[in-house]
């Protein structure tokens, strides 16, 4: 499994000068537990329900401000991590959906932080976070049936080669890469900002890959910190 490093314009980069982020690399195995998911995201929603992380609305109002210097609307598309801990405060659960993406979804839940997960056998070249021009496509669906559509300029999307993977930085992922348990090659991607001290970000990372593990114990993970890895 050749390890791929995730790309980062400079421009993104001057929006969020303290960004950092986990990418964990994956080489699938069979899976041999379906129920480490599960239970992960009944852990999270409890550690939601007691209170949650001590950074999290700190990190979260962090993540809408960014939002708001590339022009996205924090109240109307938020940040991934927000909108999931907003439906555990609603609804006081998540209900499953597949066993990969229940695990990293409450990742996401109990430390406050947006985790993507993608299939990277999907992938055409490496992933970029970057700023959009407005041209590059984006597959989603709409009314049930596959569609296309483009992002705003000046928008932050990570996109590969062929276009663009998830719009407003981690808002919404598109359908083409999108992750399952029966992806072959998985990339993970934990986004944070200074307001979550990186050794939350360090245990976040560990707690997927602990998890991914116990799923699938023959799986192959790789991990490296990426960005700006400075702050507390």
């Amino acid at each position: 499994m050749p390890f791929m490093t995730p790309q980062i314009d400079a421009r993104v980069t001057r929006l969020a000068p303290g960004f950092r982020a986990l990418s964990i690399q994956v080489d699938a195995a069979s899976i041999v537990d379906r129920n480490v998911g599960t239970q992960a995201l009944a852990r999270a929603c409890q550690s939601v329900a007691a209170g949650g992380a001590p950074w999290a609305q700190a990190h979260l109002s962090a993540w809408g401000e960014v939002f708001k210097r590339f022009g996205a609307k924090p109240q109307r598309t938020p940040c991934s991590a927000q909108a999931l801990l907003k439906r555990v405060q609603r609804e006081g659960s998540l209900p499953c959906i597949d066993p990969v993406v229940d695990l990293y979804n409450a990742i996401s839940i109990e430390y406050a932080i947006p985790v993507g997960g993608e299939d990277l056998t999907a992938y055409e070249g490496a992933p970029r976070l970057i700023i959009a021009d407005g041209t590059e496509l984006f597959d989603t669906m709409k009314e049930g049936a596959p569609a296309h559509e483009t992002p705003e300029p000046g928008e932050v999307v990570w996109c590969d080669d062929r276009g663009v993977t998830c719009r407003r930085w981690n808002w919404r992922q598109g359908t083409r890469t999108r992750l399952s348990a029966e992806s072959g090659q998985m990339w993970f991607i934990l986004e944070s900002l200074p307001e979550m001290p990186l050794a939350a970000l360090q245990e976040a990372g560990d707690r997927l890959v602990e998890g991914l593990r116990l799923m699938m114990p023959g799986a192959r993970i790789e991990s490296v910190l990426i960005g700006n890895p400075g702050g507390a």
